[in-house]
């Protein structure tokens, strides 16, 4: 898709951290849609408008607690085909379980990471053209509180590594040049890491965020 056709709603009760997201997308090459202030206006922004991609804070007015998921929720059901990027300031995963199972268009990102331009950008891409993009720092602290009877309790730790670059949402040439081993090798690990997580049978994109769910919803 060319980016600069990408339309994109951006909803945060935070007036500077809305307007600075949106003037970094703009800034990229996308065109901004809108902006909303609460889980309403983004509604009739969207049903309005129809953007490609929606960028929400999980927490808004009034009661600052999953009105930004339960207004994502209801784009995702009214909308299937706008991608969704879920904000928050800190670790959240149960609220965002429901909407990243879906496994297509759809992203969780601390708000820390969007000051890190280049990733920020690569994620909404990723999210646009189909992709699901998991947050690094959940994914990690969530391996480092492993359970019994993790279903991941069985990957190596290079396995781990390679999974959580599959939750950022990298391919498997992305993953090679990250830890600096041949993607026949990343290819290998990815199939051991599928095997023994026992995921059903579906398309390789959507086993990939499969894999990383299942163990979300382990913990």
């Amino acid at each position: 898709m060319d980016d600069s056709r990408t339309r994109i709603a951006v909803a945060d009760d935070d007036v500077l951290l809305r307007e600075g997201i949106a003037s970094l997308l703009e800034r990229s090459g996308f065109e901004i849609a809108g902006q909303a202030g609460d889980a309403s206006q983004l509604l009739s922004l969207v049903r309005e408008s129809e953007p490609d991609l929606v960028v929400v804070d999980i927490r808004m007015p009034p009661a600052h607690e999953t009105e930004g998921v339960e207004a994502a929720r209801v784009i995702r059901e009214e909308f299937p085909e706008i991608g969704i990027l879920l904000l928050s300031a800190h670790i959240e995963v149960e609220q965002a379980m429901e909407l990243l199972a879906t496994g297509q268009r759809i992203g969780y990102l601390l708000k820390s990471r969007v000051t890190d331009v280049a990733d920020f950008i690569e994620t909404i891409k990723r999210i646009v053209q189909g992709g699901s993009v998991i947050d690094p720092g959940l994914v990690h602290e969530l391996i480092g509180a492993r359970r019994r009877n993790d279903p991941l309790e069985l990957l190596t730790e290079r396995e781990h590594e390679v999974l959580a670059l599959m939750a950022e949402g990298r391919s498997n040439a992305g993953i090679a040049h990250q830890l600096w081993i041949a993607e026949g090798t990343v290819e290998k690990h990815v199939r051991s890491i599928l095997s023994r997580m026992r995921l059903p049978e579906t398309e390789d994109d959507h086993r990939r965020v499969l894999a990383v769910l299942t163990f979300l919803g382990s913990r």
